[in-house]
């Protein structure tokens, strides 16, 4: 990384938990890209990530309908009160998802919110395992049993989940409707959960050619790494951003 931002890894290894108030953020499962034999292939999954707000727990766990009337707004906040997973990696992995997140204590039931990045198998294969939970998968929003509403996300204008709590439009890898989930107040700083907008850290001189947009996905990796302390990649280990003190001129 160039300039006044450089990258460092975050030590340890899944489950990686990083506490905050009012939410705490497990990196779950690790994703990776391998290549693998000959020719072009890779072995690839993406990393999963669970988002806990401080107040919930198992003996906490319910679910309440939608009140009559409610919008997007009011469907994305109470969802958000519950366990919300980003990203499920892919069904090859189904069960070493389930035991992660059972080692959390959590169980498929109890999420209420899982937010896919974007549309790669290797990212939302495991949507099937959380059929009581609303689904936010790129920009498309939905409750159990697919009850639809819009919402008006855009690069200018988040969808606010809880307090620190956002989800970022941050296009590029899979198109224009990728998007990040923006943790503030931990321990660390501001997570930014993203995603393949960042495949691992030290990407810059690879992202490029597996983007459908590079133009638009630069513009959102400049935007994460203003904001965030920890990124969360597609398929790496968590990273640290550390920003210099720009010098003064002689």
């Amino acid at each position: 990384m160039t300039g006044l931002v450089q990258t460092e890894p975050l030590l340890g290894e899944p489950p990686l938990l990083v506490r905050g108030d009012p939410y705490s953020v497990v990196v779950l499962l690790q994703g990776y890209a391998e290549p693998e034999g000959v020719g072009e292939a890779v072995r690839a999954d993406g990393s999963v990530t669970l988002v806990l707000p401080q107040a919930w727990g198992p003996a906490s766990s319910h679910r309440e309908s939608l009140p009559e009337g409610g919008g997007a707004k009011t469907a994305l906040e109470e969802a958000a009160r519950g366990p919300i997973l980003v990203d499920t990696g892919g069904p090859w992995a189904r069960d070493t998802l389930l035991g992660a997140l059972a080692r959390q204590g959590v169980a498929p039931r109890d999420v209420t919110l899982v937010v896919g990045t974007h549309g790669h198998s290797d990212h939302i294969g495991n949507l099937g395992l959380f059929p009581g939970a609303a689904l936010l998968v790129s920009h498309d929003f939905c409750l159990p049993g697919g009850r639809y509403f819009p919402h008006g996300l855009g690069e200018e204008r988040p969808l606010r989940l809880g307090p620190g709590l956002e989800v970022w439009a941050t296009p590029g890898h899979g198109g224009q409707r990728d998007v990040s989930v923006v943790v503030a107040g931990t321990v660390l700083g501001t997570v930014v959960v993203a995603g393949d907008v960042f495949e691992r850290s030290g990407d810059e001189d690879s992202w490029q050619a597996l983007s459908e947009d590079p133009v638009a996905q630069e513009r959102s990796r400049k935007r994460v790494l203003g904001t965030a302390d920890v990124v969360v990649p597609g398929h790496g280990a968590p990273f640290r951003v550390v920003r210099e003190a720009p010098q003064p001129p002689n």
